[in-house]
C-alpha cells in the first residue's frame, strides 16, 4: 500500500509540478505580449512626433519660401518700376532734341 500511496503522491507532485510550470509559461507569454503592445504604442509615438517634426519643419520651410517669393515679387516690382519712372524720365530730357535732329534729317536735302 505504501508503494501505491507513494506513486499517488509522485503522481499528485508531478500534476502540481506540470500545473506550476504551465503558469510560469502563461505568465511569460502574457508579460511578452503586453512588453510587445508597449513597445509598439512607443514606436507610434515616436512616429507621430517625427511626422509631427517634420511636417512643422516642412510648413515652415514652405512659409518662409512663400515669404522669400512673396519679397522677391515686391522687389521686382519695385526695380520695374524705378526703370521704367527712368526710361520715362530719360524719353523726355532727349526727346526734343529726337524730334529735331529727324526734322533735319527729313528736311535736308543731300545731293
Amino acid at each position: 500500500m505504501e508503494s501505491s500511496s507513494n506513486s499517488q503522491s509522485g503522481i499528485q507532485q508531478l500534476l502540481a509540478a506540470e500545473q506550476e510550470a504551465q503558469q510560469i509559461v502563461n505568465a511569460a507569454r502574457n508579460a511578452k505580449q503586453a512588453r510587445l503592445k508597449q513597445a509598439k504604442e512607443e514606436a507610434d509615438r515616436e512616429i507621430a512626433q517625427y511626422r509631427a517634426q517634420m511636417e512643422a519643419e516642412f510648413q515652415k520651410k514652405l512659409a518662409e519660401s512663400s515669404g522669400d517669393s512673396g519679397a522677391n515679387v515686391k522687389r521686382l516690382e519695385k526695380e520695374t518700376e524705378l526703370k521704367i519712372n527712368h526710361l520715362k524720365s530719360e524719353s523726355e530730357r532727349i526727346s526734343h532734341g529726337i524730334v529735331d535732329m529727324l526734322l533735319r534729317h527729313v528736311t535736308t536735302v543731300k545731293n
